[in-house]
C-alpha cells in the first residue's frame, strides 16, 4: 500500500514516506494484536503525529517461542534515506512487570554519551517514537481487555551495518540505527524542491507583511507556538537548512524586519558564517562553541570536553558546570548577529532567537530584542 502524500518540486510531485518511528509503532501494534487476540492482522494502521493516516500490510506477523513478532517495511517515499526498504521488527512478550516496557534489540543502537534524546545506556528510540509505540500497544490492550505487562523490543535487521553510513557512531550511538521521527512522516529532501517551495512561501508571506519569522523546522515551530510567537500576526516560514537562501529571498521580496528562531544545534553554525546548516556541508558546532568558550576563559580540559560532546545540549551542560554558559551564549549571539545582518543586507533588519529543548530560551541578539519590542502589543 503506497503512502499517497506528495510535496511539489517545481512541476514535479515527490512522494512522502513514513519514519522508522512510525514503522516501529505499526509493528508493535501488529505483534501485540497477534499476541493478545491470537489472530494475525491483515493490515495495521495508525495516524501519525502530523495527522496523516498510514495503513500497511505487515511483511510478516507470527508467533515465535511465546512471543509475537511483526515486521514492517520502511517506505521513505522519494527521500534518499539509508533506512528505505529496511524491515523494522517488533517482538512483544508478556511479562510479570506492570505496564509497557520498550527496549531495543539487534540493529537498534545504544546511547553511550550524555546529551542525546535518551539517557546513556538506553536504546536509541527517541521520545516521539516511544510515545507512538506505547499508544498503539495500549490501544490493543484496551481492545482485548488485557491489564498485564508487556515488553516491546524493536529490532532492525542490518541496522548495525547501515548505521555506519550515518552520524550515529560520531554522536555516541553504537551498535545500530536510531528510531526517529517527530511528525511520523518523511518529506523528500530534494534540495531544489525545498528551495523552490521556500521561495514561493516567502513571496506569499511578503505579500501579506513586511515582517517575517523564519524557523528551520518542527522544533522551532513548536517553540513559537508554546511561547505565543505564532500568534503575533507575523507570517511564519520554515526554511529547513537553507538559512542563507531564505535571507536572500526575504531581502529580495522587501522584507524589512526578520526574526530567525531556531534550536542552538542549527543556529550555532551561523556564528561561523555557515548559512546552509545541513551536516553534509558543515558540522562545526562543537568547534565554534569551544572557540568562544576558550576566549571566555575555558581551560584545556573543558575545551577538550566540549570538542568531544555529541550535542549542543551536552555542550551547554558542560558550560553550565564551568560557569561560562551566559558568557559563551552572549559571544555566539553577537557573532550570529553579525553574519545574519551581513547576509540580510542594509534594508532588512534581521535578528535571531536561540533556544534548546533541554534549557529553553537561551538568548536573543540585540536586534531580535528590538524587533520583538515593536511586534509585541
Amino acid at each position: 500500500m503506497n503512502f499517497e502524500h506528495y510535496i511539489r518540486s517545481g512541476q514535479r510531485l515527490l512522494r512522502c514516506g513514513y519514519t522508522t518511528g512510525t514503522c516501529a509503532a505499526l509493528a508493535a501494534q501488529g505483534a501485540s494484536r497477534l499476541l493478545l487476540s491470537g489472530a494475525v492482522p491483515r493490515t495495521v494502521c495508525l495516524v501519525t503525529p502530523k495527522g496523516w493516516p498510514v495503513q500497511v500490510l505487515p511483511q510478516f506477523c507470527r508467533m515465535e517461542s511465546g512471543k509475537a513478532v511483526c515486521g514492517i517495511r520502511k517506505d521513505a517515499g522519494d527521500d534518499c534515506d539509508v533506512t528505505d526498504g529496511m524491515t523494522i521488527v517488533a517482538s512483544v512478550f508478556r511479562t510479570d512487570l506492570p505496564g509497557i516496557t520498550i527496549d531495543g534489540g539487534t540493529g537498534v543502537g545504544r546511547v553511550t554519551r550524555p546529551g542525546l534524546d535518551q539517557p546513556v545506556g538506553a536504546a536509541a528510540i527517541n521520545t516521539v517514537p516511544r510515545r507512538m509505540i506505547e499508544e498503539q500497544v495500549r490501544q490493543v490492550c484496551a481492545q482485548q481487555a488485557y491489564s498485564g505487562g508487556l515488553l516491546v523490543e524493536i529490532s532492525i535487521p542490518g541496522g548495525a551495518e547501515a548505521a555506519q553510513k550515518t552520524f550515529n557512531p560520531k554522536l555516541g550511538v553504537e551498535g545500530g540505527l536510531s528510531v526517529l521521527g517527530t511528525s511520523g512522516v518523511v518529506e523528500p529532501m530534494s534540495e531544489q524542491a525545498l528551495v523552490d517551495t521556500l521561495a514561493l512561501e516567502i513571496r506569499q508571506a511578503a505579500a501579506q507583511s513586511r515582517r517575517l519569522i523564519l524557523t528551520p523546522g518542527n522544533y522551532g515551530a513548536d517553540f513559537l507556538h508554546t511561547n505565543g510567537l505564532d500568534a503575533l500576526g507575523i507570517p511564519v516560514v520554515k526554511c529547513s537548512n537553507f538559512i542563507g537562501d531564505a535571507l536572500d529571498m526575504a531581502a529580495a521580496e522587501g522584507i524589512e524586519q526578520l526574526l530567525l528562531v531556531g534550536h542552538m544545534g542549527k543556529l550555532v553554525k551561523l556564528a561561523g558564517g555557515v548559512m546552509n546548516t545541513h551536516s553534509r556541508y558543515a558540522d562545526c558546532r562543537t568547534e565554534l562553541i569551544c572557540a568562544h568558550a576558550a576566549v571566555s576563559g575555558a581551560g584545556p580540559e573543558l575545551c577538550a570536553a566540549l570538542l568531544a560532546a555529541p550535542t549542543t545540549d551536552a555542550c551547554l551542560e558542560l558550560l553550565e558546570q564551568g560557569g561560562l554558559r551566559d558568557a559563551v551564549i552572549g559571544r555566539l549571539l553577537a557573532a550570529i548577529s553579525s553574519h545574519l545582518q551581513q547576509r540580510a543586507g542594509d534594508l532588512c533588519q534581521a535578528g535571531a532567537l536561540l533556544f534548546s529543548n533541554q534549557y529553553g530560551l537561551l538568548g536573543l541578539t540585540d536586534t531580535a530584542k528590538e524587533i520583538l519590542a515593536q511586534w509585541k502589543p
